[in-house]
């Protein structure tokens, strides 16, 4: 968890190395209004982006005015599709730019 009733959650539950590296993220959160924000960072890409760190996305969530906000599953799983385009730019084993086959999505239609 993120953010919880609208307040960065303790980083101090944060202390794995692998969470306050700089990596590919996503994230869902409920703004105050209830509107729904899904998050997504791209990362471990030279020249393109190094991604954020835990606290950073909890940080962005926040800024969205996220009141609740929780971190899926990062890395090479960080990918996000709108109207069934690819909208961003996962990296897999590092430096690979391109889709992670992954066993569970969050999906929503509209």
């Amino acid at each position: 968890i993120l953010i919880q009733k609208g307040k960065i959650t303790d980083a101090d539950t944060w202390d794995d190395s692998s969470l306050s590296a700089r990596a590919p993220r996503t994230a869902l959160g409920v703004r105050r209004d209830g509107t729904l924000v899904l998050y997504a960072v791209d990362g471990r890409q030279k020249d393109l982006s190094s991604g954020l760190t835990l606290s950073a996305l909890a940080e962005a969530m926040d800024e969205l005015d996220c009141r609740w906000a929780v971190n899926l599953d990062g890395g090479g799983s960080a990918t996000m599709y709108f109207n069934g385009k690819l909208v961003n730019k996962p990296c897999t084993n590092w430096n690979e730019i391109h889709e992670r086959e992954v066993s569970d999505i969050v999906y929503i239609g509209y």
